[in-house]
């Protein structure tokens, strides 16, 4: 197996050095602590002269961001809806291609404790409608993990296959292991996969196809994700329809906009000069897709769907969903806190609707996941026992918003599960998007997990366990 190739302090952390105030190594600079100490000890005053009053603007305020991030959401599933967004190619327009000029491709595959799965990803990736002279496939196996290393030194891999160490450094996170390949590769195009992804065999056509016809601002190309188990059980039917939202309707209508896009994270296709540049992935944010998505944002760059699928294995065992959801909540608060670090100058960047989209999409989830298990309690509270203090904060215009909230915006969002599973045609799943707002409430317990990790152990990777299903073998993705 090769050895290391590139100088690690140089790639790895090359956003540390050359942008600090784009990293996620300070979870909070010391400029963010004196404003959060001032605000802190300006609500306890408040909360001491008048907590009533103080209480009844937050719920105003909370109640009226709901009813802004609901309509938003709505508004972007519509426009996909009502009219494809992703870019689309024919299997003629593919196979009319001329092999000799299509981009060189680099394949990124972050393996760390993979073993048991890397044969039939192996056996999946050589199954790529992509010439192979134009193709690098990069093993990223880090250098402690032997069982991974062995077994990869045990398998026949085609010339296309290279296997390169990472050495082991902190943080050791994903990110760190794709700026390693990232700068060991001198490819026109790369793309991100995870160790269980099944990606359609004619991906890679399809993106080189589209950034050839797309205009050089932009750089990355996201195909859409779903799960081949999805059927396991009650969670990963959740899960399943949360994804047929995000990546079928959502990101498309977002990507429609030409706003921020939170990257998912894989599946992700590049310029390799630009995300260079770029300095890479940030080895200090534990959802660097999503990070990295804002950042070429606010350089300048944009974002496009095409329509292709990468199958993925839903995490269907609780305690493990619940660890990979808080490492992606706690990915989104540093993302958030790195880019709000100055907000007039991230407005001035974005320009008011991008600034508008990046605080619903980035900042107003983390608040939808933290204020939501409030809300449910008080409104238990008030059926069971009517305290005075919760209609003291619900006078009759708050109280009809609050009531637009609970019954239309529920609605939305558990039509918009609906709409998800239909569009995909996973027709049998909709009586289980219904039960989404119990979803909701394993979100919210990840995202206190996050946050509480967040201050204790801010770039730790919790590893998502792979292979739990066995493969893609004999399971359905239709």
């Amino acid at each position: 197996m090769d050895g290391s190739p590139v100088n690690a302090s140089d790639s790895v952390l090359k956003i540390l050095h050359e942008r600090p105030d784009e990293c996620a190594y300070e979870t909070l600079t010391r400029r963010q602590k004196i404003i959060l100490g001032v605000a802190l000890i300006a609500l306890a005053t408040l909360a001491v002269l008048q907590l009533y009053w103080l209480l009844l603007v937050i719920n105003a305020l909370v109640i009226t961001f709901y009813i802004v991030h609901s309509t938003y959401k709505f508004w972007l599933v519509w426009r996909s809806l009502e009219h494809k967004r992703e870019l689309t190619f024919s299997a003629e327009e593919l196979a009319a291609l001329d092999p000799d000029k299509l981009p060189t491709y680099t394949i990124l595959l972050p393996l760390y404790r993979e073993a048991a799965v890397l044969p039939s990803l192996v056996a999946s990736l050589t199954k790529l409608d992509y010439p192979t002279h134009k193709l690098t496939i990069m093993l990223l196996i880090e250098e402690d993990d032997e069982e991974t290393r062995q077994t990869c030194s045990n398998l026949e891999l085609p010339a296309h296959f290279l296997p390169i160490i990472v050495p082991h450094s902190l943080p050791k996170t994903k990110p760190k292991a794709c700026n390693y390949g990232l700068y060991a590769c001198n490819s026109d195009l790369l793309v991100i996969y995870d160790a269980e992804d099944r990606p359609e065999p004619d991906q890679l056509k399809k993106a080189a196809a589209a950034f050839a016809q797309l205009p050089d601002d932009v750089v990355c190309l996201q195909a859409k994700l779903n799960y081949y188990n999805q059927r396991h059980n009650l969670l990963t039917r959740w899960f399943t329809a949360e994804y047929s939202v995000w990546f079928d309707l959502f990101l498309p209508g977002l990507t429609s906009t030409r706003a921020p896009i939170p990257l998912g994270g894989t599946s992700n296709h590049f310029r390799v000069a630009v995300l260079k540049d770029l300095g890479g992935w940030d080895p200090f944010n534990v959802t660097e897709d999503c990070d990295l998505g804002v950042r070429m944002h606010k350089h300048g760059y944009h974002t496009a769907m095409i329509d292709s699928t990468t199958w993925e294995e839903a995490n269907g065992e609780l305690f493990s969903w619940l660890r990979q959801r808080s490492r992606w909540v706690k990915g989104y608060m540093q993302t958030y806190l790195v880019h709000t670090r100055y907000p007039l100058q991230l407005l001035r960047q974005l320009g008011h609707a991008d600034h508008f989209s990046f605080q619903m999409t980035i900042g107003g989830s983390i608040l939808c996941f933290l204020v939501n298990p409030i809300y449910w309690l008080m409104t238990i509270t008030w059926f069971t026992m009517q305290p005075e203090i919760i209609s003291a904060m619900f006078p009759p215009v708050i109280f009809a918003l609050g009531s637009l909230c609970l019954f239309v915006g529920n609605f939305v969002f558990v039509y918009l599960s609906v709409a998800g599973c239909a569009n995909r045609g996973y027709y049998d799943l909709v009586k289980y998007a219904v039960l989404t707002p119990v979803y909701w409430l394993l979100m919210s317990i990840g995202a206190y997990k996050a946050l509480a990790q967040l201050i204790t152990h801010p770039h730790y990777w919790e590893k998502t366990d792979h292979g739990q299903f066995g493969g893609s073998k004999g399971v359905s993705v239709e």
